[in-house]
């Protein structure tokens, strides 16, 4: 039995752990199936009627796209396809937006097209302080970094200051330009049409590197390039970007970006994403080292919530035995209250049982409360049996009828007949129950008048 007790924190650290892996397990089993036809629920948003009428007035929503495969691009069908298209299409379904591509070929000409009014909305765009002049963005629905791209056998470029003196190509217009232009004036800065364009120049030698979303940079196959770090500091949060003089777009936008499920989303980008960027088998003492922090975080996690529980059980004790204590000193004060009472008193239960009464009720019928306690009338000798008849009779109908009762009568005691005042009453629980009945009587013969 000891070592039984000995080994059960050591059995409840395992349990623990093998209760996280199964959580992650299982986690991840959901969200790598994702099924587009049953998995999307069609169930419409709450529009106000301004958004309903803009919805009316504008059929088509004109979404300029350019070709950034993965998130958006054409299928061998011709067909738009990726990650966007489908949060559009669930957008779509949501609302009862039509979304309508129109293909551009580079930054500058989407940004033109937004800029002239020709196109109502964008769905890879980046944020920077140009755009916000004419662009309105959404809640953002994800992201990735940006990471350079070099020149194979070149040293691998962790910043922009190894830039310094080198030339940068990047597309015309891009989200990052005017901030190196800004803070890094001694870099090289050239500007083309497209990714495709600076890749080519970085392979020729003629750029020293580029700057590219993550997930785009490793879509293309390493060749005469290598990708560097992450930019630090710098982030591509994936936007629904709207031309401004549409409120009600956006917000239409917003409200289903807000309502989308969680779990279809992460299975959108799982479905997308997943396995793009290259993951590195991890050796043996980095496994190690792994189970070791999460051996940790369990015995830490486990030792805090038995501190927890050990101290929420010392509250939960404090207070029961404060509330004892309290109820201890209440009975103790009703006990007070009913024997100061020059009149006999007495409370009884639902079948007429004696559960409390004073001292002068023990002087008036010449008894002791041990002695008659749990007892009806008609138990006992301390009244007459016709009297203890006659009033334990009383008692049960008034509890039917719940009535009060004030009356002023002759009884016989068995120290003879007595001129009384006699009055009780129901009393209930703090839920409305009824418990029993309160009363006791008056003497009229000790009553004296006031003059």
């Amino acid at each position: 039995m000891q070592l039984f007790k000995g080994l059960r924190p050591a059995v409840c650290w395992v349990f623990l752990l093998v209760a996280m892996s199964l959580a992650h397990w299982a986690v991840a089993s959901q969200l790598a199936i994702y099924e587009p036809k049953g998995a999307v629920d069609s169930s419409k948003i709450e529009l106000n009627a301004q958004e309903l009428k803009w919805i009316a007035e504008h059929p088509r929503v004109i979404v300029v796209s350019t070709q950034y495969p993965r998130y958006l691009f054409k299928d061998e069908q011709g067909q738009w396809s990726g990650l966007n298209n489908d949060v559009l299409m669930r957008i779509s379904a949501m609302t009862g937006l039509r979304f309508v591509h129109e293909e551009t070929f580079s930054t500058e000409q989407m940004l033109g097209r937004l800029e002239n009014g020709s196109a109502d909305m964008n769905t890879t765009l980046a944020m920077n302080d140009e755009r916000k002049v004419f662009l309105d963005y959404s809640h953002a629905f994800g992201g990735a970094g940006w990471v350079f791209v070099g020149r194979a056998g070149e040293p691998v470029l962790h910043s922009l200051k190894q830039l310094s003196k080198r030339v940068l190509v990047l597309p015309a217009r891009h989200a990052l330009e005017a901030v190196i232009r800004r803070d890094h004036p001694a870099i090289e800065l050239h500007s083309v049409k497209t990714y495709a364009e600076a890749r080519a120049l970085v392979e020729s030698g003629e750029a020293y590197a580029t700057i590219e979303n993550e997930i785009g940079a490793h879509l293309y196959p390493s060749g005469q390039l290598q990708i560097g770090h992450t930019l630090e500091g710098k982030w591509d949060p994936d936007y629904l970007t709207v031309r401004k003089g549409q409120p009600q777009l956006l917000s239409i936008l917003n409200k289903a970006l807000e309502a989308f499920p969680p779990a279809e989303l992460r299975a959108l980008r799982l479905k997308w994403l997943n396995g793009i960027a290259p993951v590195s088998t991890p050796t043996a003492w980095q496994r190690m080292t792994l189970w070791g922090c999460w051996g940790l975080l369990a015995a830490s996690l486990f030792g805090l919530i038995s501190l927890l529980w050990n101290r929420r059980l010392a509250t939960l004790i404090q207070q029961r035995l404060d509330a004892e204590k309290d109820l201890r000193d209440q009975l103790a004060f009703q006990h007070a209250l009913m024997d100061a009472m020059p009149d006999p008193m007495f409370v009884r239960d639902l079948q007429a049982r004696l559960i409390m009464c004073n001292k002068s009720y023990e002087e008036g019928l010449s008894t002791r409360f041990d002695q008659v306690q749990g007892r009806q009338l008609i138990e006992l000798d301390v009244l007459p049996k016709e009297t203890a008849e006659l009033l334990h009779a009383e008692f049960i109908a008034q509890l039917g009828t719940r009535k009060s009762r004030f009356s002023e009568r002759q009884l016989l005691f068995n120290s003879g007949v007595r001129d009384i005042y006699q009055w009780t009453v129901p009393f209930y629980s703090a839920d409305g129950q009824l418990r029993g009945l309160l009363g006791g009587w008056t003497d009229i013969g000790t009553r004296t008048t006031p003059r």
